[in-house]
C-alpha cells in the first residue's frame, strides 16, 4: 500500500509498473537462473530498458534524474515479486551515485551511460578479512609510482558481489597523507583484466544468481585517472556511496519480507482445517500482522532515509539509512521465519521455496554492516554514548 504523504503520484505510478514487470519474471524464473548457475540477465536488461536500473542517475548521462528513493522501489518490487536483482545495490546505486557526485567528466562519460543501460556493471570492494567494512581499519594501500604518476594497489578484499559479471571493481584503498602521515580512504576503479587483480569464488550456502568473491590485488598498476574524485575527499565520497548501500540493502531485504508474507497469508486463507482456514486462529494471525507492522515501519524509515539523502542531506541521511537497514534486516527475518512456521512442513518443501528464504534472510542482518556495528553507530553517533572500541 502507497499514500499520497508518502510517495509522489509519479512514485507510486513507477511502483505500480516495476511491480508488473516483477510479476512477468517472478519466483519461478529466479529459482530457474540459480538452479542453471546462470545470471538475471534478461530481467536486468528489461528493467534497463524501460529506465528502472538508471532512474537514480544523470539525465544527462542516459539515467531518469530522480534519486535514491525510487531507485530503492525498483529493487522493493521486484523483491516483493520475488526477483531481486542484487547487483541494483552495487552498481547504479552505490558505483553510480559516487561517480556522479564526485567523478571526473571523463569518468561520467566512460561509466554511467552503461550503467544507466544495463551494458556495464561495476562491483564494489570495501570488506576485508580483517577488517570487515571498517574503514578505518583497511589495509589495502595504494602508493604512487614517483617515475610515471600511477597508483599502485595491494590488499585483499572478500565478500565481494558480482566481480565475474562487472567490467570493473570501485575499490576502497587507503593513501598516506603526505602533511600527517596518516593513512586515508581512497577510491580507485580496477578494472577485471588488471595485471595482478585476481578473484576466487567463495563456495556459498546461498542460492543467488550473484556469486561472492575474495579478491586478491597484487601491485596491481592504475594510471593517476583511475582515482574517482578528490584524494583529500576520501570519506564524504566514501559515505556517499554506503548511505546508498544501506537504503538499497533495506530496500532488498523488504522486498523478500513482502514475497514472504505474502506467501504465509494466501496459504493462511485457503488452508482449511476442521472448519475454518487456519487464518481465522489468532495464533497464525496475530503473527503475521505483527510481521506486516514490523515491515511497514521499516519501510517508513528507508523511505525517510532515501529523501533526506536525496536532499542533500547526507548527515541526516547517514544516521537513518543504518537505522533503516537494521529494521528492515530485523523485520526480513522475522517475516521469512513466521512465513515458514505458518507453512508448517510445507514451508521447508521445494514446492513452495520458502526454506531457502531462512539463510537468505541472514544476509540481510550480517551485510553490508552488521546489526551489532550499527548499534555501535547509533549508540555513539545518536545517543553520544562512549565509543566501546
Amino acid at each position: 500500500m502507497t499514500h499520497g504523504l508518502i510517495e509522489t503520484e509519479e512514485q507510486s505510478a513507477l511502483r505500480a509498473s516495476v511491480a508488473a514487470l516483477g510479476k512477468r519474471y517472478g519466483r519461478a524464473y529466479f529459482a530457474d537462473v540459480v538452479a542453471q548457475g546462470k545470471h538475471t540477465d534478461a530481467l536486468w536488461l528489461e528493467a534497463a530498458e524501460l529506465g528502472y536500473l538508471g532512474v537514480s542517475l544523470p539525465e544527462e548521462y542516459g539515467g531518469g534524474g530522480a534519486g535514491i528513493q525510487e531507485l530503492s522501489l525498483v529493487l522493493e518490487e521486484l523483491g516483493a515479486a520475488g526477483c531481486p536483482l542484487l547487483m541494483m545495490v552495487v552498481s547504479p546505486a552505490i558505483c553510480g551515485t559516487v561517480i556522479s557526485r564526485f567523478g571526473t567528466d571523463e569518468q561520467k562519460r566512460a561509466w554511467l551511460p552503461g550503467l544507466a543501460d544495463g551494458t556495464r556493471k561495476m562491483a564494489f570492494g570495501i570488506t576485508e578479512p580483517d577488517a570487515g567494512s571498517n574503514s578505518h581499519r583497511i589495509t589495502t594501500t595504494a602508493r604512487r609510482d614517483a617515475a610515471t604518476g600511477d597508483w599502485l594497489l595491494t590488499g585483499r578484499k572478500v565478500f565481494i558481489s558480482g566481480v565475474d559479471i562487472a567490467e570493473a571493481t570501485l575499490v576502497v584503498g587507503r593513501t598516506e597523507d603526505a602533511r600527517t602521515g596518516k593513512l586515508k580512504p581512497c577510491l580507485f576503479i580496477v578494472p577485471r583484466d588488471a595485471a595482478g587483480f585476481t578473484r576466487h569464488q567463495i563456495d556459498m550456502e546461498l542460492g543467488a544468481p550473484e556469486k561472492q568473491f575474495e579478491l586478491v590485488l597484487d601491485d596491481v598498476r592504475l594510471p593517476a585517472d583511475a582515482l574517482v574524485g578528490d584524494e583529500d575527499a576520501g570519506l564524504l565520497q566514501l559515505f556517499a556511496g554506503l548511505n546508498p548501500e544501506r537504503i538499497m540493502t533495506a530496500a532488498f531485504a523488504l522486498g523478500m519480507a513482502r514475497y514472504c508474507l505474502e506467501q504465509a497469508l494466501d496459504y493462511a486463507r485457503t488452508r482449511q482445517v476442521w472448519k475454518e482456514p487456519i487464518g481465522a486462529h489468532q495464533a497464525i494471525a496475530h503473527p503475521l500482522a505483527q510481521v506486516h507492522i514490523e515491515v511497514e515501519c521499516a519501510r517508513l524509515m528507508m523511505q525517510k532515509a532515501a529523501r533526506l539523502y536525496d536532499a542533500g542531506d547526507d548527515i541526516g541521511a547517514g544516521e537513518a539509512a543504518n537505522m533503516a537497514k537494521y529494521a528492515a534486516g530485523e523485520a526480513c527475518v522475522r517475516a521469512v521465519d513466521q512465513s515458514v512456521h505458518t507453512l508448517g512442513g510445507n514451508g521447508l518443501t521445494r514446492e513452495y521455496g520458502l526454506a531457502q528464504m531462512i539463510t537468505a534472510s541472514r544476509v540481510a542482518r550480517i551485510a553490508p554492516v552488521s546489526r551489532e556495528m550499527i548499534l555501535n553507530y547509533v549508540s555513539h553517533q545518536t545517543l553520544g554514548l562512549p565509543k566501546s572500541y
